[in-house]
């Protein structure tokens, strides 16, 4: 992934777990039986602890990334509420290119990201999301496996600039650490169904 700024591309951080990733999410999946339930109800969690208009449980693969839970404005669930292409998902318009948002730089950093205003940040400004939702601020969190894998992100955004400070990064790491516990559990009994 690249981002643009006077018509120059910047290099995203290596994604040193990609290929692990990539081979571990589809099983992920399988073990859900395809339906990823509960992540819905969590991103819902998220928008109301940090009081934002959106939020995600992101999943990234070595292609394009997947809501598996989201959280928008109208409670919708849906990508198509932030123009986001179905891209043959069958899970209204959830996956979106890697180029699209923040969460592939927190999954490439292994860490989380707090931009209070992203045009505050050039590398940030250019950033699709910016114009093609209006998104002015992003806060998010790693979604490290006890095995140290990154498997995705948990993040919130919003439509104006927010000073997030250090609480709101004590709370989206906490929330990430929430549900990589759930993750993990449920992956020990047969399923990650939340």
């Amino acid at each position: 992934m690249n981002g643009r700024i006077d018509g120059r591309l910047l290099p995203t951080p290596v994604d040193r777990d990609a290929p692990v990733r990539a081979h571990r999410l589809p099983t992920l999946g399988e073990r859900a039986g395809g339906s990823f339930a509960g992540f819905d109800a969590f991103a819902d969690k998220v928008a109301e602890m940090i009081d934002v208009p959106f939020s995600m449980v992101n999943f990234i693969d070595a292609n394009r990334q997947f809501f598996a839970g989201l959280h928008t404005p109208t409670g919708t669930h849906t990508g198509s509420y932030l123009g986001v292409a179905a891209a043959g998902s069958g899970r209204g318009g959830r996956y979106v290119a890697l180029d699209h948002g923040y969460c592939p730089h927190v999954v490439a950093r292994r860490k989380a990201l707090a931009l209070e205003d992203v045009c505050d940040y050039p590398r940030f400004a250019g950033n699709p999301v910016v114009d093609d939702i209006g998104i002015r601020s992003y806060l998010g969190a790693p979604l490290i496996d006890p095995a140290g894998i990154v498997l995705g992100a948990v993040c919130a955004v919003d439509t104006v600039p927010r000073p997030w400070g250090q609480a709101g990064l004590d709370t989206i790491k906490s929330l990430a650490q929430e549900l990589i516990g759930h993750i993990h559990r449920r992956e020990d009994n047969g399923s990650i169904a939340l």
